[in-house]
């Protein structure tokens, strides 16, 4: 196994174990970036590619998935703070061509409290799954992967969200989807008459410097260096491993697709915590917990709220798409940071994902938790 650590730093064997024994569990390679009160720590294990031994790189390109939706919170809150964007006016008002239901409000979008159908499909508390847009999950995968440079406009997925039933009345329940995410940033460009990309730019990677962070919008590529992402899937009875790492990331739009580095994640979400990016007034919206119906596991606008068993409070989210995940993790206040990305073989049963929880706990509890469990979290 190649193994790198940050040449400047404090020595933490116990983080370069922990990162190879994920390696181990299961992981082409796992790159870790640590701020805490012991200064700064970042390190990598495992291999760029998969049988390969060019070494990870430890601040490498990775796709970020739902980190994205943190960032599209963010800037949606600060142009609630330039006035151009009212929390609780109803979407209709800014977006009328989708005839949507009058109730559903831009904090319900950012809060996934809307009820809106999922285009990526829905499961039901009954087993019912309801199927969306062709997606890596869920099926054999073979038709992702025969379309994965195909181009969606974000008005498609809506459209094919609104042509389902909601999944429960606006406001009165909660549930994950990327359909809120795709609404805001359309909403975003209403607004501004920009597109989200020149948005982004000018209010938050710009002024934080996030050179290794991209908002790709239909491009496939991403800037080097990066470790690669793998899909497995069956074709003709024979199990098929491709190279995925170029793909067109519009099937999930600003659901999850933005690229970035664990620095710039690092960076990212110690500003927002600290209070660089938001008024208090609306960081501290941002940061209110709605129930999820998850154990010590609630949600904010565009964060997970997570209750430690310790009775403390970690700011976070995580993403995954398609052999690519990232970890975002802070305390309120952004003192202590934990920022990861990780590259596997992913298939249509998910079969990482239990691996996957097991390395978000892992580093958690090592970082932040004093040696304590924490729950994991939804990827996406």
């Amino acid at each position: 196994m190649a193994l790198s650590a940050a040449a400047a730093g404090p020595d933490r064997p116990e983080l370069q174990k922990a990162i190879e024994e994920i390696v181990d569990s299961g992981f082409v390679g796992v790159s870790l970036r640590v701020h805490d009160e012991r200064g700064e720590w970042a390190g990598s294990a495992g291999t760029a590619e998969l049988g390969g031994t060019t070494k990870l790189p430890i601040d490498g390109h990775v796709r970020i998935g739902s980190n994205t939706k943190t960032f599209t919170a963010t800037l949606a809150l600060k142009l609630v703070a330039e006035g151009k964007v009212g929390l609780d006016i109803p979407v209709a008002g800014y977006l009328p061509e989708f005839g949507l239901d009058e109730r559903v409000t831009v904090r319900m979008l950012l809060q996934h409290t809307s009820g809106l159908f999922n285009f990526s499909g829905e499961v039901y508390e009954d087993g019912t799954i309801v199927p969306g847009i062709p997606i890596p999950y869920g099926s054999t995968g073979e038709e992702w992967v025969d379309n994965r440079f195909k181009t969606y406009q974000p008005e498609e997925l809506v459209r094919l969200a609104l042509s389902k039933p909601a999944r429960f009345e606006p406001g009165t329940g909660w549930s994950y989807s990327n359909t809120n995410y795709v609404l805001a940033r359309l909403l975003i460009e209403k607004v501004t008459g920009h597109s989200l990309a020149e948005e982004m730019q000018r209010l938050i990677i710009g002024p934080l410097g996030l050179s290794g962070t991209v908002v790709p919008d239909a491009s496939p590529e991403i800037p080097e260096p990066h470790a690669h992402a793998y899909y497995r899937y069956e074709d003709a009875g024979t199990q098929k491993t491709v190279d995925i790492t170029r793909h067109n990331p519009s099937w999930i739009s600003t659901g999850g697709d933005m690229i970035s580095t664990t620095q710039d994640l690092h960076t990212f979400i110690s500003a927002l915590m600290s209070g660089r990016l938001l008024p208090a007034d609306l960081l501290a919206e941002m940061r209110t917990p709605h129930p999820t119906g998850i154990p010590n596991m609630d949600y904010g606008l565009g964060v997970f709220v997570l209750t430690t068993d310790d009775g403390g409070t970690l700011i976070a989210h995580n993403g995954a798409t398609v052999g690519h995940a990232a970890l975002m993790y802070s305390t309120p206040d952004g003192s202590k940071t934990l920022t990861a990305a990780l590259n596997c073989v992913d298939d249509a049963g998910l079969s990482i994902a239990t691996a996957f929880r097991n390395a978000q706990q892992r580093l958690v509890n090592e970082v932040l938790c004093g040696g304590q469990a924490d729950p994991a979290q939804p990827t996406d």
